[in-house]
């Protein structure tokens, strides 16, 4: 599914849009120049510069969180577009998952500093969020066996570590009542 979908097919490419000569062109021409002709680096500009306005703090505002986040998603559908065309691209869906790690700790971090905002960005991109699972290791038995026996195994030494250590006491014992010896 296309996100340029809800963009009118004769949208003009940035730098043509506002020339009033446009006016007078013929179809062919205008369709030239729209977007549905335009190269994939100018249709991602344009999905870009749509995201980053819903959430755009200011007019000026071009390094906010939301606007980083609204960056990413634009690549990230990007590339989801892509994949589903060459889905034995393996070099672009690596980079799919790099930008979704990220954009998720972006949001991440974004929800634990100031949630409203978090809420805002996530509804305004139609992003959903779900929190990482704690991570929890799947109990086997051979797990178990193995544990056992490391805890087993760490006693046994600390029992060694135990009786020479007494043994080493014993003897500083000793010197110690032998040097006072000789003092006396």
């Amino acid at each position: 599914p296309s996100h340029l979908d809800d963009l009118p097919p004769t949208l003009l490419k940035k730098d043509y849009a506002n020339l009033p000569i446009m006016n007078s062109v013929d179809d062919v021409v205008k369709r030239l120049l729209s977007l549905e002709m335009a190269s994939q680096k100018e249709k991602m500009k344009v999905k870009t510069q749509q995201l980053v306005e819903k959430v755009r703090r200011s007019p000026n505002d071009n390094g906010s969180f939301e606007v980083q986040v609204a960056i990413l998603t634009a690549r990230i559908r990007t590339l989801e577009e892509h994949l589903q065309k060459h889905p034995k691209d393996k070099k672009n869906r690596r980079f799919l998952l790099m930008d979704l790690d990220r954009r998720r700790k972006m949001l991440g971090y974004l929800r634990r500093v100031n949630y409203s905002t978090f809420e805002k960005t996530c509804k305004e991109l139609d992003i959903q969020y779900s929190p990482p699972q704690p991570y929890s290791r799947r109990v086997t038995k051979r797990w178990l066996l193995k544990k056992a026996l490391s805890i087993k195994v760490f006693q046994e030494k600390q029992k060694l570590k135990a009786a020479e250590r007494l043994k080493q006491r014993r003897e500083w014992q000793a010197k110690a009542r032998a040097s006072r010896k000789q003092q006396e």
